[in-house]
């Protein structure tokens, strides 16, 4: 499937859709930050999240979209230019695009966000042709809030030696913060490195409050007990500010790559724990939910059909 962007641009994807006659319910994946494909992979970091994502909800009759980032894959562009706004346009896009198929039903579609996916997912809760979404490790913060927070997390995840230099890679830290808010270009070179600054300078002051407490849509928030990027302790604010409530659930060795680790949180051990499945529990949760509460969506619907049928 093609999602036409608002300016023109075609962003590839897959549709999965389950066996038996439409339309059905269906979902919107989005991944985290970076060069990310449809499934959540980056050329050093391989997710691999859409496809059993896709196949759990499949199996519960609930279609799924996942899309090449622009400057991945089969989707033109470079993904170093597109800023955070874009991604969030790109998403809306998509839904829009769902709406529009035959074989999808308009009044029953979420959204599962990752990482940064799930902060356009809060976007989209606000939506009315979104009535479900679920936020994997979102925070509820302003951006440099959380960017301060995952540096802090990850030097303390490290070997003593290096948690001892906390305070000068602190310091060092808040001057590239501060090189980054100076740039005024798509891309820049900061400490030696190019990187995506117009992305940076829109995520350091996004602030996705403002977000949740604009959602509409039913919200289930999972975070890990040990994800090292994103604060757990967002959950208590997001079930906070959601006006209609969250379900929030935070996992017991969940970490930010969505497998469980049973010993100390580490971004060394990323690579050891994606040769491993997404936590089938999760998946399980995920699906659970999201067809109890887009069945719901459906049936509310047709119960509104058939009111205004008979008067």
């Amino acid at each position: 499937m093609t999602v036409p962007a608002d300016d023109g641009t075609s962003l590839a994807g897959t549709l999965t859709l389950p066996a038996g006659p439409g339309p059905h319910p269906a979902v919107l994946l989005l991944h985290g930050s970076g060069p990310l494909d449809r499934d959540g992979n980056a050329p050093k970091l391989r997710v691999n999240l859409a496809r059993p994502v896709a196949e759990a909800l499949a199996a519960r009759g609930i279609a799924t979209l996942r899309y090449d980032r622009r400057g991945v894959g089969a989707t033109p562009g470079d993904w170093r230019t597109a800023g955070f706004t874009d991604n969030r346009r790109d998403a809306a896009a998509a839904v829009r695009a769902l709406a529009d198929r035959d074989d999808i039903r308009a009044d029953a579609i979420g959204v599962i966000g990752h990482s940064e996916g799930a902060l356009h997912a809060m976007a989209l809760g606000s939506r009315t042709d979104v009535r479900a979404v679920v936020l994997l490790a979102g925070f509820a913060d302003v951006g440099e809030g959380a960017f301060r927070w995952q540096g802090r997390s990850i030097v303390s995840s490290m070997p003593a030696p290096v948690r001892l230099l906390r305070r000068p890679l602190a310091g060092l830290g808040g001057q590239i913060l501060a090189r980054v808010k100076k740039t005024r270009t798509d891309v820049a070179r900061v400490a030696g490195n190019k990187v995506n600054a117009r992305w940076l300078r829109e995520m350091l002051v996004h602030d996705t409050r403002d977000d949740l407490a604009a959602i509409s849509a039913s919200v289930l928030a999972v975070t890990g007990a040990k994800d090292l990027q994103v604060d757990p302790d967002a959950l208590e604010v997001i079930a906070r500010l959601v006006p209609g409530g969250a379900q929030t659930h935070r996992v017991d060795d969940l970490t930010h790559v969505l497998r469980r680790d049973p010993g100390r949180p580490t971004m060394n051990h990323y690579r050891r724990l994606l040769r491993e499945p997404v936590d089938p529990g999760l998946l399980d949760l995920v699906a659970e939910w999201l067809t109890r509460h887009l069945d719901a969506a459906a049936c509310e619907t047709s119960a509104e059909e058939r009111l205004a049928a008979s008067s």
